[in-house]
């Protein structure tokens, strides 16, 4: 009988040390567990801020280039328009071939038929299309 009552002593004992423990142990669990989560969240805006800032450097990257590109372009452009100018004898003879490049280019699209008609001052008859399409008064 001696050891039955020990055990039960003992046995109460240790219940009532765990149940201190668990009063004890359980508000410096939350109070562990929201640290934890806060220093989650810290690192989670950090890092988003960070990709942040990435995404905003690779656009002002992209837009750089794009620039330079758009610049680079506008050199060849200037520059294949000087060698055409050039070999065509200068700015007018360029003009006039970019226009009959232009006029080829397009003829017969939609139905159009354009009539190139040169005169003296090198300017096309403007006036023949709106004749055409008016009808003689009866």
């Amino acid at each position: 009988m001696k050891g039955n009552t020990q055990l039960t002593i003992w046995t109460s004992v240790a219940v009532l040390v765990l149940v201190a423990g668990l009063f004890f142990g359980f508000p410096l669990y939350n109070v562990y567990s929201k640290q934890m989560a806060g220093r989650a969240a810290y690192e989670e805006a950090v890092q988003n801020r960070r990709i942040r800032v990435l995404e905003a450097q690779a656009l002002l990257d992209s837009a750089k280039l794009t620039a330079q590109a758009e610049v680079e372009r506008a050199r060849g452009a200037d520059q294949a328009n000087r060698i055409m100018a050039e070999g065509l004898g200068g700015p007018e003879a360029y003009l006039r071939w970019s226009y009959i490049n232009m006029l080829q280019e397009t003829a017969g699209q939609q139905g159009r038929q354009t009539i190139y008609v040169p005169t003296e001052a090198g300017m096309p008859i403007l006036e023949a299309g709106r004749i055409a399409n008016q009808r003689p008064a009866d």
